[in-house]
């Protein structure tokens, strides 16, 4: 047996190296496997690292306090920074008219989830007891689903608690798997209570879609017919109609060419145009019929060609200001950005990462493409320092002190808020410091799961050793009970005023409340009753104020009323 002792040591001999990586290595990994297993169709997925954390703690397989606490602290800067990278680009985009209402819907949701749990609190709880308040703040993340709004609360509660504070990571365990069951049933009763008919949501869908003239860019061949537009210029075209469109080719006596702001037309001209969804009628009406045209008689050979933004000197300049047509004699039709076709307006600033459509002659197409960049092998690469600049920024945002009236501690966004906010900001306007943003998605999701899985590892093990006496022997059935609430009685206030009052489809909103929750297992669930992209718009739509509500509001509640 002695042979085997260094083996015995790995495990039991906290302080090492070789033990605290073991640890997180096999609870990541037993987490992970484990929150595959489908059960009703439903798994908790990565976060099911949290419960193989909390059985390594209560078996004594554990590591040093500060160790856990710097590495839960890291993961959880790590996860909130690449979120918020993610979701900046379309944060602000985010408010338009239809986002405005879901975005207030969302919100209203957020706070009642937290008025139940008030509700909750004084109802079943012993008030005079200071460790229940914040046990039910754990409850109300679990019941949420919202691990980031779980670490803000901690956070906010070591300021409160220097020595330690209460586990609220048991009665985010105890809520957590039934609010994951929980958003999907009151989805459904939703559905009921209103007294949806899928078949119907889709036609709606179908109907909106054809009748929604979008950003989306739309190609076609005009032959110019309007006598008014003779010995007229582009320039002077694009003015008097007062829509933005571009035109890649015009086809003149047998002869084509890439037209300028000066080319002029004349009747009997064929061109190739292309304009936003909504503009393309007004266009062909003032212009001429859509034809069929042959450009293989041009004498010029020219090619339509997508180009890879990754020269970061581009990043944030606007298309009017690369004189794609004066200068390099091609024209930019499109620009394809996270998987979107977006119309190449005048004034559309381009960013790394995005592809441009360029049409000219295949020379000329060549210059720009290495003018662009045009190389994968620069995205592969990370934007390190990016990140790492505005993790540095985000702490000291965070940490900055903010005092506020009848708050017993000066307020603080803290780790989670501070990276949080200036990530959004960083990922929208970052290109107009310089700063090069673009991370491809698997590069993103790779560093954020990385980060969350620390974080969840780290709690759960901190949490384990007393985790089952809360449960068995304390309220642990009565957290599962209250954070049931929590999840249902909102989304049955909000889901039928979504519906009833505001008019909107099922789907929207049954991808509004998974974005409300941050909850991907109610988006799977949406977007497997619907063919559409429906839910996942609802979704994307209200995720980034969400996150931001539920991390801010952790600390808010904590801070005033937990101290």
């Amino acid at each position: 047996m002695e042979s085997f002792s260094w083996l015995s040591d790995l495990f039991t001999t906290t302080d090492s190296v070789a033990h605290i990586a073991l640890l997180y290595a096999v609870v990541i990994a037993a987490g992970v496997y484990l929150g595959k297993i489908k059960i009703g169709g439903v798994s908790l997925g990565v976060t099911f690292v949290l419960f193989a954390g909390i059985v390594a703690g209560h078996i004594g397989f554990t590591a040093p306090s500060p160790i856990l606490n710097f590495v839960q602290d890291f993961g959880l800067i790590l996860f909130v920074f690449m979120i918020g990278m993610q979701v900046g680009p379309g944060f602000f985009e985010s408010f338009g008219t239809q986002g405005l209402k879901l975005n207030a819907l969302a919100s209203a949701a957020i706070l009642l989830n937290i008025i139940v749990m008030f509700v909750c609190y004084f109802v079943f709880f012993d008030t005079s007891n200071p460790v229940n308040l914040p046990m039910m703040v754990g409850t109300l993340y679990g019941a949420v689903t919202n691990t980031p709004g779980l670490g803000a609360a901690n956070e906010a509660l070591g300021t409160i608690f220097p020595n330690g504070g209460p586990q609220i990571a048991s009665a985010y365990a105890c809520a957590y798997p039934l609010g994951v069951v929980g958003i999907i049933l009151a989805t459904i009763l939703v559905r009921y209570l209103c007294r949806v008919k899928l078949e119907k949501e889709e036609q709606r869908l179908v109907a909106m879609e054809e009748s929604n003239a979008t950003k989306k860019p739309h190609k076609m061949h005009l032959e110019v017919t309007n006598k008014y537009l003779e010995d007229k210029t582009l320039l002077q075209v694009h003015d008097f109609l007062n829509r933005d469109f571009v035109c890649s080719r015009i086809l003149h006596d047998g002869h084509v060419s890439i037209p300028n702001r000066d080319t002029v037309f004349h009747v009997g001209d064929q061109i190739f145009i292309v304009c936003a969804e909504a503009d393309y009628e007004a266009i062909v009406a003032f212009i001429g019929p859509v034809i069929e045209v042959d450009w293989d008689q041009q004498d010029v050979p020219m090619v339509s060609k997508r180009i890879l933004i990754t020269n970061p000197d581009i990043n944030g300049k606007s298309l009017a200001s690369m004189h794609f047509s004066s200068v390099h004699g091609v024209n930019v039709t499109r620009v394809t950005r996270h998987g979107m076709d977006i119309f190449a307006s005048a004034g559309l600033p381009l960013q790394v990462g995005d592809r441009i459509m360029v049409v000219g002659p295949e020379d000329a197409v060549d210059r720009v493409a290495n003018k662009m960049g045009n190389s994968i092998r620069r995205l592969d690469a990370p934007n390190i320092a990016t990140i790492f600049v505005g993790i540095i920024i985000g702490l000291i945002f965070g940490s900055f002190p903010l005092a506020i009236p009848g708050m017993p501690v000066p307020m603080k966004l803290g780790l989670a808020g501070g990276p949080l906010i200036i990530a959004i900001l960083i990922g929208r306007y970052g290109y107009k410091i310089h700063l090069v943003t673009y991370t491809t998605t698997s590069a993103n999701m790779m560093l954020r799961e990385i980060g969350l899985v620390l974080f969840l590892a780290s709690v759960g093990i901190k949490a384990g050793a007393n985790f089952f006496e809360t449960v068995v022997e304390g309220d642990g059935l009565l957290y599962v009970l209250t954070g049931f609430l929590i999840t249902v009685v909102p989304i049955l206030i909000v889901g039928p005023i979504a519906r009833l009052r505001y008019k909107f489809n099922y789907f929207t909103i049954a991808g509004m409340i998974a974005g409300t929750y941050t909850d991907p297992p109610a988006l799977a669930y949406a977007n497997s009753i619907c063919s559409k992209e429906a839910p996942a718009l609802g979704y994307s739509t209200v995720y980034p104020l969400s996150m931001f509500l539920r991390i801010l509001t952790a600390q808010i509640i904590v801070l005033f009323f937990c101290a």
